[in-house]
Formats: structure tokens, sequence, C-alpha cells
């Protein structure tokens, strides 16, 4: 790194303007944004299957986990012309908005040059991007409930997708809630998608009325888990996989195994131990992207048309 906080590097040919890599993101770690940039350099093998062909939101802290972030969906205008992008018309904004395709490497530094600590993939992809491919469970504990009552419905979810001949696949969100990923063939609507999951909250509501919630109001929330099943809309996103978070000691939102999930902290996973978990085991969520599971045969078991 240059004395002035710049570097110009040389990426699969393409030259990136690399800046301000001194300023401090993770204060209290020791972690600066050039960190930051060599963690998702070290971790591209596996983080970008995750992302290529997605449109993508962006979230941006560029000084810092306790500066002022923003969401992003738009990709700039000083975007560098060699950046793919996919649009699509929003009824909403009443307007185009260019997502962003993290395709490759430089595609993927220049994010983070960025200060896009967060990436957020759609659970579709562009190429049928009304079919998801995946559906998600977010398990989102309320205060004073935490990551051991998301633990226990993360289990008691597990249960359920057994019982349905359904395989999922847990990560830590990298705070205290879990989602799970439901790996699905994407021949279904959205709606069709959230309808699954949201019946599958009914199912764990009526076995653990005290210990898992639907309520869309945060403040009937408390002390329960959340079973967020509106994630399962087209354009909602949750953190991506192997992303780090914006708290101290730079937690990483990581996939586990059951087994590990057993015994794992919130917190287990950081920037400085996810590289080599991933040059050891490999890319325990790559299942999400190959496996294609039918939920037809789901939806008279949940009480579904």
């Amino acid at each position: 790194m240059s004395g002035n906080g710049k570097e110009r590097v040389a990426i699969e040919g393409r030259i990136l303007e690399l800046t301000n890599l001194d300023k401090p993101f993770w204060p209290e770690d020791g972690y600066t944004k050039a960190h930051f940039i060599a963690y998702m350099r070290a971790v591209a093998p596996w983080l970008l299957p995750h992302l290529r062909g997605r449109p993508l939101v962006v979230t941006r802290y560029p000084d810092g986990i306790h500066g002022e972030s923003f969401y992003q969906k738009d990709t700039p205008d000083h975007a560098p012309d060699w950046i793919r992008t996919w649009p699509y018309w929003s009824r909403d904004k009443g307007r185009w908005i260019r997502f962003t395709l993290c395709e490759d490497l430089p595609t993927l530094v220049w994010l983070a040059n960025q200060a896009c600590l967060e990436l957020h993939p759609w659970l579709s992809p562009a190429a049928h991007p009304d079919r998801p491919d995946m559906a998600v469970v977010d398990l989102d504990p309320a205060e004073p409930a935490g990551f051991e009552e998301a633990r226990r419905a993360a289990f008691m979810l597990k249960s359920l997708l057994d019982n349905l001949g359904l395989r999922g696949y847990p990560k830590l969100s990298g705070a205290t809630g879990i989602h799970v990923y439901i790996p699905i063939a994407p021949r279904y609507a959205y709606r069709q998608v959230a309808g699954f999951v949201q019946a599958c909250g009914r199912v764990l509501l009526r076995l653990a009325p005290g210990l898992i919630t639907l309520e869309r109001a945060v403040r009937r929330r408390a002390g329960k888990v959340y079973v967020d099943y509106l994630q399962n809309v087209k354009g909602k996103t949750l953190v991506g996989v192997y992303c780090p978070r914006p708290r101290p000691g730079a937690p990483v939102s990581c996939p586990v195994t059951w087994e590990e999930l057993e015994r794992v902290t919130p917190d287990a996973f950081t920037m400085a131990t996810v590289p080599e978990r991933l040059a050891r085991l490999g890319d325990l969520f790559a299942p999400v992207l190959t496996a294609r599971q039918d939920l037809e045969g789901t939806f008279g078991s949940l009480g579904l048309p």
C-alpha cells in the first residue's frame, strides 16, 4: 500500500484505483479498508459463485462501521464500463434500476473499494427474476431473546423440514439471528415461496407459541423469534454468505453444519478466521446453488392449496 492510502492494481486484465486504504473500518479491531479488500479477495473463490448472475443490493459504509451507511441498488454512473449491470423496471419508483451483477474478481474488488461491506444477492437470478431458486427462513430473535432462542427455533425448523423431505442449510447472520436456506426448483412464484415459508412458521408457532412469533410489529415480538417469511419477496434480500458485518470483532455471515450449530457461538467466525476455514472445509453453502427440491409434495402437509 502506498503512503497516501492509494494503490493501482491490475486484476484479471482490469486496472483498479484503490483509495483510502488506511481508513479505519473496524477501529476496535484495527481493521482498515485495506484489510477488508484483502479479505474479500481471499474469499472470492467461494463467494463469487453465490453472486454471479444475481441482481445485487449493497450496503455501503464509506467511513467504517461507526459511520453513516446506506443501501444502494443502482450502479453508480462513475462505475467502470466493464461492470455488468441488469436493468429492471421498478413500478414503485417509476424508473429503471441498473442492478450490479458481480461476475468476477475485478467487480468484487471494485465493490469492496466502494466500501460495500454487505452484499445482498436476490433469491432469483436475472435469468428468471420472477422464479426464485431458493427459499429463506430468517429467524430473528427480539430481545430479551437472543441467539439461544434462534438456535432452538432453527432445530425445530430442521425437524419440520426433515418430515417434509427437504434439506435446509443454516448460516449465522453474523449478529444474533440464523438464516436457513432451502434450495428449490425455480418453478414457483415468489408468492408461493413466501406462502410456503409462512406455513412453516405457522407450524412452528403451534408447536412453540412461547418461542415463535409471526407478528410483523416489532413491539409485539419481545422475547420471541420472528419467522420472517416476508424476506421471500422479489427484491427483498438478506446479507450474503461470507460477508462481514458492521459489528466489533468483524463477524461474518458464515454457513455452518447442523452439527456445528449445536455448539457454535454467534460471533464464532470473523474476517480473521473465515479464509482459513474455507481453505480447510470448502464452501458448505455450495449445495444451495445446485440442489433443486420440489415443494409440491409439501403444500398439502402445510395446508397450502
